[in-house]
């Protein structure tokens, strides 16, 4: 679907930016921001960077994670994928997972990144993403979600951690 971007005045943005933001979230709509002539931006769905994956799905999922507290930011990635960063601070060092959302969600399973990971840390794919998914976790494209996949994911830091200590990965 090709994007007809209209116009929007910083000022406009300023005005209403709830209802600007449903009319690109709910409408597909686009606008090129501008301030004082000049274009600034550009407010597009999230659909194009991520055509295969319905927007309500996306919706409904960030509301998740909005209702139990879990503050992420996201970005995406060199091959359009969308990525949530989670930081974890704790009193040895900050940790940062990143849930990465692939095209063909939910039929595809994420991939989870953990930042800093030592080289040699056990039960990570080659690409380096953690194995979340072991015999017991198998991913289900109706059943299971990014908070899922988010809960493994702190589960493997869990087990990351006991490795640091002794040598030895946790199990369960």
């Amino acid at each position: 679907m090709p994007l007809d971007f209209k116009p929007l005045s910083m000022m406009q943005l300023r005005s209403a930016p709830g209802e600007v933001l449903d009319r690109v979230a709910q409408k597909g709509e686009a606008f090129v921001v501008e301030r004082n002539g000049e274009q600034m931006a550009c407010l597009v769905p999230l659909s194009v960077f991520m055509p295969d994956i319905q927007p309500k799905r996306l919706a409904r999922e960030f509301e998740q994670l909005h209702a139990h507290n879990e503050q992420h930011s996201a970005s995406i990635s060199d091959n359009r994928e969308l990525q949530l960063h989670f930081r974890r601070q704790g009193p040895e060092e900050d940790m940062t997972l990143t849930i990465r959302v692939p095209h063909g969600y939910p039929n595809t399973c994420p991939t989870v990144y953990a930042h800093p990971i030592p080289d040699h840390c056990p039960h990570r794919w080659q690409d380096g993403s953690l194995c979340t998914f072991g015999t017991m976790e198998v991913w289900n494209p109706g059943k299971h979600d990014v908070l899922y996949v988010l809960r493994l994911a702190r589960r493997w830091l869990s087990h990351f951690a006991t490795w640091k200590q002794t040598g030895q990965w946790g199990e369960g």
